[in-house]
């Protein structure tokens, strides 16, 4: 008896984590959906698949706008049929600035897209997993490092960040009547293009600037691919990953 792919979908995929995670899935057989605002970025993921490729979607999506959300899901279902596994991975940061000087437009944006956007993705996930045959699915939402405690000068980030924590605990608590687990991985300093400052300095507690060890993303790609490696009945609740000796330990 041949097995079943597993269907994944991750959003933000069209470059840093959400390109790793997509291509290890792709590596070890699952149909996998790549969502992103950015088309051509999505493709260039796909192509580093390779032969693999073929398991691919790419679905253009703005997950701050619940309408492409929709549209996302349908276009998974159609092409799949089901839904195994949400990688809810796409956000973005704010410029480094105190409160005050955060207008409230970025704000808003960042809201959007790394609280609502998640809570959209997670809440269409939720009803394709909870009414499909066999029932049941797995969600991981991508938090940070800053789920636990903030760097200086990231108030929107670091405020969306504790929030899906909380969205995190609620989906893995409705999500027990249908065999729907959530987990969350908080990582902290995966070298990707985005966090490229972090190896030239950044603020640290007492608001002076240094450099920070990174780890390869390579190593958040391991972790996904394990925390859906469980059966259904177990979930990783937490995990927290991170650069062995970035200051997260002791910070402050």
């Amino acid at each position: 008896m041949v097995e079943k792919r597993k269907i994944a979908l991750v959003t933000g995929a069209g470059a840093g984590i959400g390109r790793a995670v997509s291509l290890r899935l792709l590596k070890n057989g699952y149909n996998v959906a790549l969502a992103g605002r950015n088309l051509k970025t999505l493709q260039e993921t796909l192509d580093l698949a390779g032969a693999k490729a073929a398991n691919g979607l790419v679905v253009p999506t703005d997950v701050s706008v619940p309408a492409e959300v929709d549209a996302l899901f349908q276009a998974v279902k159609e092409k799949f049929g089901r839904l195994d596994l949400l990688f809810n991975n796409a956000g973005l940061g704010a410029p480094p600035v105190t409160p005050d000087e955060l207008s409230v437009d970025v704000w808003q944006n960042v809201v959007n897209t790394n609280l609502n956007g998640s809570f959209y993705c997670a809440r269409a996930a939720f009803g394709m997993m909870r009414s499909q045959t066999p029932m049941g699915g797995r969600i991981i939402n991508n938090g940070s490092i800053s789920a636990h405690v903030p760097r200086p000068y990231s108030v929107a980030y670091t405020s969306t960040k504790h929030a899906i924590t909380g969205l995190t605990k609620c989906l893995s608590l409705d999500g027990r009547p249908f065999d729907i687990a959530c987990g969350q991985i908080d990582i902290g300093n995966a070298e990707t293009p985005m966090t490229a400052v972090i190896k030239k300095g950044v603020p640290q507690a007492d608001l002076t600037m240094a450099p920070e060890p990174v780890m390869d993303v390579e190593n958040v790609a391991s972790a996904i691919l394990y925390m859906d490696s469980l059966s259904l009945d177990a979930n990783v609740q937490f995990m927290t990953i991170m650069a062995t000796k970035m200051p997260f330990i002791g910070r402050g």
